[in-house]
């Protein structure tokens, strides 16, 4: 087991023990970290403490023991995929609303990777056992466009272009609302929400990263508007975080928009329309463009002003 080791600071009295390991270490949930406390795994001044919700004073010493995480593999699957281009080095995905990119708990089969597994003989060998291949991701219900990479040689260098903010990424989103300006860009840093371990929040206490999105307002209808969104950085969450921090969340979030919404049932409205990339071996600029699906027709035909 890994052992870490947290004295407590001043400003941390009275906090709860899994709010503060939460704190110290939101590499896991504020959940794993009540589970951990359970098994006996956490001691405070030496003394195993499995009370998750005791208050700590200033100067104590936490313990904490980490298990070895679980092993997972992933297993090739017949599914069927929306190829939008192939060939040695590389793959586009055009991929549907509600799959997964890779195995995680609760997820460990019918994912993206499953399917690219099948397809894809060799690409288990390539980047980790996990998300072979996968140059960047998208959320479970965010549709659209992603690049896979065949081979090391092209893994290593789409994941420099990604780095090194070289890819085009642009999104089309049906928000809540509109922004107060036709184009703007918001550049807020964000980190994981201390209240909800599966959320991320706009942190403006040095602990949050940079993210920048760049929008434009395509069209207006009632009280909802169709978005361009180009990523300028690419966090976890941070079209859905950034449109919900400047009051205009996607419509259908389940994590950031409205909680009573008639809209949740669809999935969040968010799709990543255009790619565009240099090609790893022959060195030519690519783009690629997929249309959102139906569900942007409810709200809009997909036409601009």
């Amino acid at each position: 087991m890994e052992k870490k080791v947290f004295r407590v600071e001043e400003k941390e009295e009275g906090y709860r023990l899994d709010q503060f390991l939460t704190v110290r270490n939101d590499s896991f949930s504020r959940s794993y970290w009540q589970k951990n406390c359970r098994r006996g795994n956490v001691l405070i001044e030496g003394e195993v403490e499995k009370k998750t919700g005791t208050k700590l004073k200033a100067g104590q010493q936490i313990e904490v023991y980490i298990p070895p995480p679980e092993i997972m593999e992933a297993a090739p699957e017949d599914i069927p995929l929306d190829i939008v281009f192939e060939d040695g080095d590389l793959l586009v995905i055009n991929k549907p609303k509600g799959m997964v990119v890779h195995p995680a708990v609760g997820h460990r089969q019918g994912t993206l990777v499953n399917a690219l597994l099948a397809h894809c003989v060799d690409l288990s060998a390539i980047g980790d056992k996990i998300r072979p291949g996968i140059v960047h991701r998208l959320d479970k219900d965010t549709t659209g466009l992603l690049m896979v990479a065949k081979n090391e040689a092209a893994f290593r260098e789409l994941s420099a272009q990604l780095k090194n903010r070289k890819v085009k990424r642009e999104y089309r989103a049906i928000v809540h609302g509109s922004p107060q300006v036709r184009e703007g860009m918001i550049d807020a840093p964000l980190g994981r929400d201390l209240l909800d371990r599966k959320k991320f929040a706009v942190r403006k206490d040095r602990t949050g990263r940079r993210a920048v999105t760049h929008f434009q307002v395509l069209k207006k209808k009632n009280s909802f508007a169709l978005l361009s969104l180009h990523l300028e950085t690419g966090r976890t969450h941070q079209i859905r975080v950034h449109m919900a921090f400047i009051g205009c969340p996607v419509v259908g979030d389940p994590l950031y928009g409205p909680r009573r919404s008639p809209y949740r049932d669809l999935g969040q409205l968010l799709h990543a329309r255009t790619l565009g990339f240099i090609h790893p071996s022959r060195g030519e600029y690519l783009e690629f463009v997929a249309e959102p699906g139906k569900e942007f027709s409810l709200f809009f035909d997909g036409e601009e002003d």
